[in-house]
């Protein structure tokens, strides 16, 4: 096996929740040595975050696995100057806070660039460092809200419901990791780094494949609406209920709805003109729907799926949690990993889905305890152990009372 792509990057990850920690760790799965900074005490609020086992976090371990953590005081003079001299060591500056923020803890972009040219330094907000807004805090709840995407889900005359996965966090952390390993190259020719401003809000809008365009090549007249459990323009695309489940069908191309037409068994409705294109088939959508609805409803989901794989209309079980876990396929690609947490024990924990011919990117080291590595960091840097006692001694270097007594 190759080493990882980014084997010898160092990352500063001064981040917290979601979508800062989820870029770090996918960075460190692809090789970057990642270390976690964390204030004293309490740490990321991910730490905070449910579902707990053992006092420990599975949300803070899922985002911070394959990381070294150190927890510093920055407000005392000697933390501040130990992270800038960390931060000259660095290749990336990862951060996720309110613009101003870090400048005013000297922290900045401007500041640690002045010292360390190289640096690209990535920062992840709500709304961006410019702009009328930028100074609002934000979650990914308030870039789903603001972007349309939630606008557009859900059952007409309902209020929209809550997407249930961190869209905004994700999507904006893996655009960070994208926009991180771009500016590195591009670092390789120009021998500097940048800042990349990373927006939450930004990154849903671009993720708009169809309602933009749609509005605006229509002129305004045309707005995506909810439509509940099928697409008005992809037609047939959507859920359909079974006798003991759901099931999701994909037959919008023409090929594929023929075949599902046939399979329905009244050959008057396959042979029907009127859809057998794909403006014919959204022109007369509330006449095909009842049809497909009533098929499914006299089936178990089991049959459904075997008759349409049978004449290869794509089609897929409406899974439980538990039933992805089991899944062949996902344990065949590796995406769920076990590792040994010292004080939890064995964690299974979602892989990230990087798949390389030549190296492995699954991290089988667990999420750090609270200044866990803050001896080797701080060693690092030129500290000596007397050096770095003192700082403990002070409380400028933290560390949990596990960390001691585990011998980590």
């Amino acid at each position: 096996m190759q080493q990882l792509p980014l084997d010898g990057i160092r990352v500063i990850d001064y981040t917290h929740f979601l979508a800062g920690p989820y870029l770090s760790r996918c960075l460190s799965a692809l090789g970057a040595e990642v270390i976690k900074v964390e204030r004293p005490v309490s740490g990321d609020a991910g730490r905070q975050h449910a579902y707990f086992i053992n006092g420990q976090s599975g949300y803070f371990l899922q985002q911070n696995m394959g990381k070294k953590g150190l927890s510093i005081n920055l407000k005392d003079p000697r933390g501040l100057e130990l992270m800038q001299k960390l931060a000259d060591s660095a290749d990336v500056f990862v951060e996720n806070y309110r613009p101003g923020t870090l400048d005013k803890l000297g922290l900045g972009y401007k500041t640690l660039a002045g010292r360390n040219p190289g640096l690209v330094y990535c920062s992840v907000s709500a709304y961006g460092h410019t702009g009328p807004d930028s100074h609002r805090a934000g979650f990914g709840l308030i870039a789903e809200a603001k972007s349309g995407i939630m606008q557009m889900v859900g059952v007409p005359e309902d209020a929209p419901p809550l997407l249930r996965i961190a869209l905004g966090d994700m999507y904006t952390g893996i655009h960070g990791v994208a926009s991180v390993c771009a500016a590195l190259l591009g670092r390789v020719k120009s021998g500097r780094g940048q800042h990349i401003d990373l927006a939450l809000y930004d990154c849903l809008v671009s993720m708009h494949e169809y309602a933009i365009q749609c509005y605006t090549l229509s002129g305004g007249q045309e707005v995506p609406i909810q439509t509940g459990h099928d697409l008005p323009q992809s037609t047939l695309y959507g859920v359909f209920r079974a006798k003991d489940g759901d099931l999701v069908i994909a037959a919008q191309v023409d090929d594929a709805w023929k075949r599902l037409a046939d399979l329905l068994g009244n050959p008057d409705f396959a042979a029907d003109t009127r859809f057998h294109s794909a403006a014919g088939r959204n022109k007369h959508r509330l006449e095909i729907l009842p049809v497909v609805r009533a098929w499914t409803a006299q089936r178990t989901v089991g049959e459904c799926l075997a008759a349409l794989d049978a004449v290869d209309v794509p089609c897929a079980k409406v899974q439980r949690i538990d039933e992805v876990l089991n899944d062949p396929q996902i344990i065949a690609r590796g995406m769920v990993i076990e590792q040994e947490h010292p004080l939890v024990g064995k964690v299974r924990l979602p892989n990230l889905p990087f798949h390389f011919s030549e190296c492995d990117t699954t991290q089988s080291m667990p999420a750090p305890l609270l200044g866990q590595h803050n001896r080797e960091i701080s060693a690092s840097l030129g500290y000596s152990s007397e050096d770095i006692d003192t700082l403990f001694a002070a409380g400028v270097l933290y560390a949990e009372e596990a960390v001691a007594k585990l011998n980590l």
